[in-house]
């Protein structure tokens, strides 16, 4: 039984969700979200509610040369969960949002018996990452145009082109390893749920490794195809049925389900 829950704790996370282009500027220049975004989403697993995660983009601040966003990503099981395999992360980022690149991340993880604590500053001139695992530090080497597992989620959504047939890749570092991600527009679907119905483009995340939430394997994300390019539902296969993340609040006009 022990795998279900790991897969529970993927989606319970979502930052890596996410994608870049690496060696290139984005597409898109406006960008799909602004301070005060909150977006809360149910997890489940053959239909049972496994918990609760809640992505932010907390403030800004900075100056308008150099304007920094501060990212919140908190995830937690509920209590039926928690009995066997409790899952409370909370993860934070900051963004350059001249350049699109994070310049510090740091990770509380909490899963099970699991606790670490990642401390990451950014050195993109250089090339380098300082990380900090439990205390031990390393300056690693890391290409152009680095992501962490939360900025990469934003960079998606003001990047990619939701066309079919659309893909990218990008470099990703976690863990003090560097990783390439690639992710592939599959199709446009009209959704329905909490928000009602939507047109979303099908998105597949190719996972090459294990990611922030001990999982290995394909993802797929839906994102809306309006302006705000919302992430309303993502979902990944286990070795029985699937894991399934459900936005329930944050879409505009949609008050959170009693």
């Amino acid at each position: 039984m022990r795998r279900v829950p790991l897969a529970i704790v993927l989606v319970l996370s979502l930052g890596l969700f996410s994608v870049g282009k690496a060696g290139s500027s984005p597409e898109i220049s406006e960008r799909p979200f602004q301070a005060g975004e909150r977006l809360t989403y149910d997890i489940s697993w053959l239909s049972i509610s496994a918990g609760k995660a809640i992505m932010e983009v907390a403030r800004e601040e900075g100056t308008s040369s150099r304007p920094i966003v501060h990212l919140v990503t908190t995830a937690q099981s509920n209590p039926m969960i928690t009995k066997f395999y409790p899952v409370d992360n909370r993860v934070e980022s900051q963004i350059d949002l001249a350049t699109f690149l994070p310049e510090h991340m740091t990770f509380r993880r909490r899963e099970g018996k699991r606790k670490n604590d990642f401390d990451y500053t950014f050195h993109h001139k250089e090339g380098t990452v300082t990380a900090v695992k439990d205390g031990t530090s390393d300056i690693l080497p890391i290409p152009p145009d680095t992501q962490d597992a939360i900025s990469c989620l934003y960079f998606v959504r003001r990047s990619l082109p939701l066309k079919p047939g659309e893909s990218l890749t990008m470099n990703v570092h976690h863990d003090k390893k560097n990783y390439k991600l690639e992710v592939r527009v599959e199709a446009i679907e009209m959704l329905d749920g909490h928000w009602g119905k939507v047109e979303a483009a099908r998105v597949l995340v190719i996972m090459p490794f294990q990611g922030i939430f001990l999982n290995q394997g394909n993802v797929r994300v839906w994102f809306t195809t309006d302006e705000r390019r919302i992430p309303v539902r993502m979902k990944a296969k286990v070795i029985i049925g699937s894991v399934v993340a459900e936005l329930i609040s944050g879409f505009p006009g949609k008050p959170a389900p009693a």
